[in-house]
């Protein structure tokens, strides 16, 4: 079986490539992903929300390859997606023809807070436990 940190880096890989993806998914599954009507590109705010999410994405490819040294980014994704998820969730329940984002975006990002969580725990990321984790 693989180990944490070599589950963690495939998980990494799998969220930056999932985070490019927002544009084209959002074409095909709009009710899940885009908060207005029309295409993708006819909200600016949706297009700034493509462009930092391709950005985050971009960031977690190259985190993949070593996580020790991309810590932080970890986290941030970690807790920025809960954060997103959360203020997605209670405006979706608030809106019924928002629902459908409580399938989309909102398990999304919480199924990513939650496994980059439990994995970044596990794979003993700092120096010191990878020594240790290295000897055993």
């Amino acid at each position: 079986m693989p180990s944490a940190y070599r589950l963690l880096q495939a998980a990494l890989a799998v969220v930056g490539g999932l985070f490019l993806l927002l544009y084209p998914v959002s074409v095909v599954w709009p009710g899940g992903w885009q908060w207005h009507t029309g295409p993708p590109y006819a909200s600016e705010y949706f297009m700034m929300i493509v462009g930092l999410y391709a950005t985050l994405g971009i960031f977690l490819l190259v985190a993949a390859r070593n996580p020790r040294a991309h810590r932080s980014l970890v986290w941030f994704t970690v807790w920025s997606s809960l954060v997103h998820a959360a203020t997605m969730a209670v405006q979706s329940v608030a809106s019924p023809h928002h629902r459908g984002h409580l399938w989309g975006d909102v398990s999304l990002l919480l199924v990513v807070a939650v496994v980059l969580a439990l994995l970044t725990t596990n794979a003993r990321l700092r120096p010191e436990q990878a020594e240790t984790a290295d000897r055993t």
